[in-house]
């Protein structure tokens, strides 16, 4: 379900020339550092909630709070074993009821995805959104943190010198995509992470987000 992005840097970063710098257009192709950080995205639909009272109803009117997740921001240490990134985000939330004051607490979840596909780890945590009488919006912030070994996201050395390997024109393989070799594919894919944030939604919730 969810795609790597992460990956994609490294699947422009072409023959390029030595003194060139990130973003450069050269003669041989366009210069994109891939980072080891990983991607930090909310998987389509779990970046809001909505409770209903009575619970077992989907009736518009029966809505109770609805809340979403976002301003995603994220920063990023890669200086040790363990590539760390820290991410917060705001919850926005919007009650039907003003009368009373009233917590509503929401669990959500920080993944970390390796390839796609592999979850490497998963956090459970809550935040509460802490309504006022007479107010029907409340907000609050939640935090995330997602560890990533250094030599799991490190693409090995014969595959970063194909990857980057520079291609003249008229060489044979010059117009060949390195990506099109499925060992250096497979590569690029193994050490590309992901940080997904999202709530943590029931079944009938996440059902409900993904066909209304």
């Amino acid at each position: 379900m969810f795609k790597t992005k992460a990956g994609i840097a490294a699947l422009l970063t072409l023959a390029l020339a030595g003194c060139a710098s990130d973003g450069d257009i050269t003669s041989e192709g366009i210069l994109v550092t891939r980072s080891a950080c990983p991607a930090v995205a909310i998987p389509a639909a779990t970046g809001d909630v909505t409770l209903f009272n009575p619970t077992n109803s989907r009736d518009a009117n029966a809505i109770d709070v609805v809340a979403t997740i976002t301003n995603v921001r994220t920063t990023c240490d890669e200086t040790g074993e363990y590539i760390v990134s820290n991410v917060t985000f705001d919850v926005l939330g919007q009650r039907r009821d003003a009368r009373g004051a009233r917590e509503v607490v929401l669990p959500y979840f920080a993944t970390v995805v390796q390839g796609g596909t592999n979850v490497v780890s998963k956090r459970v945590n809550r935040v509460g959104l802490n309504f006022a009488d007479g107010q029907l919006r409340a907000s609050t912030s939640g935090t995330a943190t997602g560890y990533v070994l250094r030599s799991a996201a490190t693409l090995p050395e014969a595959i970063r010198k194909q990857i980057t390997r520079e291609r003249k024109s008229g060489d044979p393989d010059a117009a060949l995509d390195p990506m099109a070799d499925p060992a250096v594919r497979t590569a690029v894919t193994r050490a590309s992470f992901e940080l997904l944030v999202g709530f943590q939604l029931t079944e009938d919730q996440l059902r409900y987000n993904a066909t209304r």
